[in-house]
């Protein structure tokens, strides 16, 4: 028997293949980054054709440092950059244009006629997801309206659509020779176009959108033994490997997290935050400017849902730091920055640059500082991003409390902001609850590789994963209850002074 599970974490900044053993022990990994596609102010994109070939470039790399071969993994997962948009020509392979990427805010005008022409109740009856220019569906309508020649091309069955996960798969599965074309329910429902009920594309979903159902990959569970096909003998693999797991990112990190009991939740730090509370096999509908997803779908078994709080910019506001700003040469280098100041002395930084996600949903507001004074220092700003990761949460953490009637006792954590022990810290002190950091981080591709794994009989069940989720750490809160709410009704004013700060139509 294979003694090693693969997975494909096919990030916003990076693409990884990563090396699991029995116990869930990192084995081997490689990662590379991809290039950010700034075009205009709003837009984000990537360049499919790169993010294929450093995965496979990824996979290659990971397999020859862990000094084996292809038939010793049992099977791979697939993770992914969820609402990131690909189409494709299926005959060639070639994109027809660049992914636009989740971040993006061009879609804002699709997301507003949307709500202004009444389809807005409909979408988040049906979908549980508000329209957003934060899913794929108004993408796709973009690039069909957009693009020359694509609208054409897909009514003839000549472009495909997928978010990452399924353009790697394609890919991986020998391309414009016989690829599949597939996804899973968790990517699905970031769409607006699969009914969260039936697990289906929904007709009068693509209607409103006007999408061609031939355009989309078939719907499959996360994990399932024969769906997604085999890895072919040419590139990167030598040895046909079974690929019986995929899931959205924060899905995975939910799954790696063993969240698997309803009221247990996750927080994942990456380019932004993701936190996600297990409901059970009941779709909660959020009253609170939540998200209503699921969580993932084993096999046959029912589907588990998940409310779920998305913040856009977190981990990329340090990279904004690094790269735009020029104040820190690496991301490290925030914790230090920011650690040479007590406090941000009265400053928030609330890095809207696509808008507000969770729980606002405003595409009008944009980044701004506030409460500068000339005393202040990069210290101080540095703090105060790293505050404003935590507030962000805090936001989400409210209106998950009041959907959910589940108050938290401990917050886990995963990503590489958790790395940032004077984040982590503040996290608990903003929020007022421990938070708790387990000894393996990379839970996002470890969910991937446990829901393969799952598929295969590699391991029995969820309890087996249960027995490997160990704590590396714990931040218990430091603040006292008078300086979290003072803390806080500061950030809810400096939220309040982004708002209307650009016209959508």
């Amino acid at each position: 028997m294979a003694d090693f599970v693969g997975a494909v974490d096919q990030g916003t900044t990076s693409s990884r293949f990563m090396i699991f053993d029995h116990d869930g022990n990192e084995v081997a990994k490689h990662q590379l980054e991809h290039t950010q596609y700034l075009p205009r102010p709003g837009w984000v994109e990537h360049d499919p054709v790169e993010i294929w070939e450093r995965t496979n470039v990824a996979i290659q790399n990971a397999v020859r440092a862990a000094a084996i071969s292809a038939s010793d993994l049992a099977a791979i997962g697939i993770t992914n950059q969820r609402e990131t948009t690909v189409v494709w020509d299926p005959r060639s392979g070639q994109p027809y244009c660049n992914a636009i990427v989740w971040q993006d805010t061009r879609t804002d005008a699709i997301a507003a006629a949307l709500e202004r022409e009444g389809h807005g109740d409909l979408i988040r009856r049906r979908a549980g997801l508000p329209p957003a220019t934060y899913f794929s569906g108004g993408k796709i309508k973009w690039i069909l309206e957009n693009v020359a020649g694509v609208r054409e091309a897909a009514e003839q069955g000549n472009a495909l659509f997928g978010t990452t996960d399924s353009w790697v798969l394609w890919n991986l599965t020998g391309g414009p020779n016989g690829g599949i074309h597939a996804t899973d329910v968790t990517n699905a429902s970031r769409t607006m176009l699969m009914d969260l009920e039936t697990l289906d594309w929904d007709e009068e979903l693509l209607g409103i959108f006007g999408i061609p159902r031939a355009m989309l990959p078939r719907i499959h569970s996360s994990a399932h033994p024969e769906a997604f096909g085999t890895s072919r003998t040419t590139r990167p693999l030598r040895t046909p490997v079974p690929i019986t797991g995929v899931l959205g990112d924060q899905q995975a990190a939910t799954v790696g997290q063993v969240c698997f009991t309803p009221g247990e939740a996750k927080n994942t730090y990456g380019t932004g935050n993701f936190l996600l509370l297990n409901t059970g096999t009941q779709a909660v509908r959020s009253e609170h400017g939540l998200i209503t997803t699921v969580a993932y779908k084993f096999g046959d078994a029912p589907a588990v849902y998940a409310l779920e709080g998305s913040i856009a910019v977190t981990g990329s506001a340090v990279q904004w730091l690094r790269d735009q700003m020029h104040t820190i040469s690496d991301a490290a280098e925030s914790e230090r920055l920011a650690a040479t100041v007590d406090s941000s002395d009265g400053i928030y930084f609330v890095p809207a640059f696509s808008g507000l996600f969770a729980p606002y949903w405003r595409s009008d507001a944009r980044g701004a500082i506030v409460g500068l004074a000339r005393y202040h220092t990069n210290g101080h700003l540095a703090r105060a991003t790293l505050e404003a990761i935590c507030y962000q949460s805090r936001d989400v953490v409210e209106a998950m409390e009041q959907d959910s009637g589940v108050h938290l006792d401990v917050l886990k954590v995963d990503g590489g902001i958790t790395a940032n022990n004077l984040c982590m810290q503040t996290q608990a002190d903003v929020l007022g609850v421990p938070v708790s950091r387990p000894v393996v981080a990379e839970t996002t591709a470890l969910g991937a590789a446990y829901a393969a794994g799952l598929a295969t009989g590699f391991w029995r069940d969820t309890d087996e994963l249960r027995t490997h989720w160990h704590e590396s750490r714990r931040w218990e809160p430091q603040w006292s209850d008078k300086q979290r709410e003072a803390g806080y009704e500061g950030w809810k004013k400096a939220v309040q002074r982004t708002l209307d700060w650009v016209k959508v139509d």
